[in-house]
Parts: structure tokens; sequence; C-alpha cells
């Protein structure tokens, strides 16, 4: 079984994504691991450098930073680095820069890659999420929060990375065809010193946002010293569980304070209240977007 990973990247030390410790917690798993570079405004292709494996190839790439609606412009990066992976690999494993995987499911998923390698009726298989937000010890646990998404597919061309690059679709629109698996990614995006946080997704809100409407954005998420509001999320709890040891360090050097009460609810309205609850008391997501056929 031969497997490549793929993930793309642009100013990760400008706006502190968690990238060396992302694609470290994938390379055990796999054969090669194609990193896309953009045009950094930093020293980002040293950092990539830094981690010295020979499993590590990259390519380079200039964003078109006018292809705004909806954030295209993530799905062509990553489809630049999926394309530049191995053609005998039998499987493509993705990984965001500001996603790890833990090392306890690193033997679930090589499991999994081998149970399912010769099975063609599986396209994908499918990861569950946990989403650290503001600080290390707080996971988001709303409705807004996707709780699973596909992460490693199988080696097919005609799988494109879909919208923003959150997940995969066949280059005619049709869902891919996952397997479930016991593992899970954890998702450290929302988790900065809150004045890099309010910068990142400014920045990030210019891939979405045209310059009449991104000042809206700036209006609803900064406080009144351009820090990023972390209050304003609906529903957080406690991080029960242990980060993945690749992130040790990080977690050790959070050097801000974000405190929110875990009892206190911020719903929009009655029906996301309801929703919650239904969550939370039998476990059922109802209307939760899909973008996969769970087989």
């Amino acid at each position: 079984m031969k497997v490549s990973g793929f993930t793309f990247i642009k100013n990760a030390i400008k706006y502190d994504y968690p990238v060396v410790e992302a694609i470290t917690s994938v390379l055990p798993m796999v054969d090669e691991f194609i990193v896309c570079l953009g045009d950094s405004e930093d020293a980002t292709n040293d950092l990539i450098a830094s981690i010295g494996s020979d499993k590590i190839k990259t390519i380079h790439s200039v964003w078109d930073n006018s292809l705004r609606e909806g954030g295209k412009v993530l799905a062509i990066e990553t489809d630049k680095a999926l394309q530049a992976t191995a053609a005998d690999s039998d499987w493509l494993f993705y990984i965001q820069a500001d996603e790890v995987v833990h090392e306890k499911y690193h033997a679930n998923i090589i499991n999994a890659m081998r149970q399912y390698k010769d099975d063609k009726k599986v396209d994908g298989l499918l990861f569950n999420y946990t989403h650290f937000y503001g600080s290390y010890k707080y996971i988001g646990d709303g409705r807004s929060w996707y709780t699973h998404e596909i992460r490693v597919i199988r080696n097919n061309k005609k799988i494109r990375s879909y919208r923003d690059a959150q997940g995969f679709r066949f280059d005619d629109n049709t869902k891919l065809r996952v397997k479930k698996i016991d593992a899970s990614i954890y998702h450290y995006g929302w988790v900065k010193n809150p004045l890099t946080m309010f910068e990142k997704v400014m920045n990030s809100g210019k891939l979405y946002h045209t310059d009449d409407t991104i000042h809206t954005l700036e209006t609803a998420i900064k406080t009144k010293d351009n820090q990023f509001d972390y209050a304003r999320v609906d529903t957080v709890k406690l991080f029960a569980g242990t980060h993945p040891a690749i992130m040790k360090e990080r977690v050790a050097k959070e050097n801000w304070t974000v405190e929110i009460d875990t009892n206190k609810k911020k719903f929009k309205n009655a029906k996301y209240a309801f929703l919650y609850f239904l969550n939370k008391q039998f476990g059922w997501r109802p209307f939760e977007y899909r973008n996969y056929i769970k087989i």
C-alpha cells in the first residue's frame, strides 16, 4: 500500500499556522508528502524546509486573489497539491495547515486504509472532528462546527477539492462514498493570540468578501482594542482529552487569556437552542450538512 499526503500553505508564520505540527502528524502514515507553497510574505518556505524529512516534496504557486467567491482559491491551491501526488499511490491523505492528527489514531487510520484499499465502492475515509476555540482548553460544541469530513481519498484524479477546500467531490459534482473510521482530526485554526486571530480572520475574509463588504466582517469580529472577540461564540465546553504529542510545545506557549463561561449559551434563536438540546440529549443532529455519502 502506498500513501501520499498533501496540503497547501501561505504565510504560516505571519498568521501562526501550526503547519509543521500538521505535516509532522501525518508523515508516519505516508510515503511522500506534497506541500504547495504559496507566494508568502514571510519565511514559510524555510519553515517547511526545517522539518527535514526526505518524504516532503514542494511545489510553488502564486495565489489568484481575485477568486473571492466562496473561498474558491483555497480549493484551487488544494488541487494543485493533489495533482502533484504520485500516480501509483493507493490513497491520498489531506491535512490542512491548522489540523493535526493525534498519534493515538495512527493505527486505526492505517488499518482502515488497508481494509478498504481494494474495495472500489469506497472513495474515501470520513473522520471525526474536534474544533478548539480561543484556548487549547475549549472546544466548540454548537451547530456551527462540522462534526465530520473526508481527509483520506482514493487516488482518483477525477476527485477535486470542493468549494473552499473543506471537503471533496468528483469533478461532475457527485458526492464521494465514504466509510466512517474511528479517528479524529484536531482543528486548531481558532486558537491564536487574539491580535493574530483578528488579523488572520480579516485576511481570510478577503477570500470571501469584496472590498465593499469586508468592513461588515471587521465590525462583527473585533473588540474595542482591535483584537478578535472570542466572546461572540454561541457555546463551548472544556476539553477533557489530551493533545497530540507534537502539539505539546505549542500548547505550553499559550500566552494569552481567554475565559468563556461554558454554562452560558448565546444561540441565535429558540430553534438553535432546541437543536443543541437534541444533540446533547440524544446525539441527533437533524438537518446537518453532509458533503458525502456514508456507506
